[in-house]
């Protein structure tokens, strides 16, 4: 494998932020316990310092949103997870404050913004595969949540696809906290490159 400068080098790399939004990680949350544990790491600030870093170096920032429309078009209804979402008091609605960009991190006028109306990770049936391949990206700085599922799924997807998939472990989260170790350490470390947000920093100068 190549030195961590060469592989997340701002000519091939995107930075790209699954369901960092207020509505996931921010409060109030449809997943309160998903976002206590993103709390705790610090991912927000962590997601914030990383994208600063990577406009300075005009690395693309790509926002993968999670949405569903009041009337429940398209949405998906064949999982538990799905179910759970949809018993929370808060709404995923476009266009509403619960899928924007937490403040901290900011939405850029340079960044992209990509909702998913459907499944569990970023790169089915939405248009991000064809904006990073016209980019010309060939590794993905991959941060957000759930390590439990969508992270574990954007991983597989990328790598399945071709691409190089770096993950700074300080800026994901899942639950519980101890669960989520357990797969970066022994599903995620065998596909991606594990890291963390200091040495990517480090790395983009």
């Amino acid at each position: 494998m190549p030195a961590l400068d060469e592989l997340i080098a701002p000519g091939h790399t995107a930075l790209v932020l699954q369901e960092v939004q207020n509505g996931v990680v921010g409060s109030p949350s449809v997943l309160p316990a998903l976002a206590a544990a993103a709390e705790a790491v610090g991912l927000i600030e962590h997601c914030a310092a990383l994208a600063a870093r990577a406009r300075q170096l005009s690395i693309p920032v790509f926002h993968c949103t999670a949405e569903t429309r009041d009337d429940m078009v398209g949405a998906n209804r064949n999982a538990r997870l799905f179910a759970g979402v949809q018993k929370a008091p808060l709404r995923l609605s476009p266009g509403s404050q619960s899928v924007q960009v937490p403040a901290a991190i900011g939405n850029d006028p340079r960044d992209v913004v990509l909702a998913r109306y459907h499944g569990l990770g970023p790169m089915t049936g939405t248009q991000l595969d064809p904006m990073l391949r016209h980019c010309g990206v060939r590794t993905i700085v991959g941060v957000g949540v759930s390590v439990n599922i969508g992270m574990i799924n954007f991983a597989f997807d990328a790598v399945n696809l071709g691409y190089q998939f770096v993950m700074p472990t300080d800026a994901v989260a899942g639950v519980p906290p101890e669960y989520a170790a357990a797969v970066i350490a022994n599903t995620l470390a065998l596909v991606a490159t594990l890291t963390t947000t200091e040495a990517v920093l480090a790395a983009w100068v």
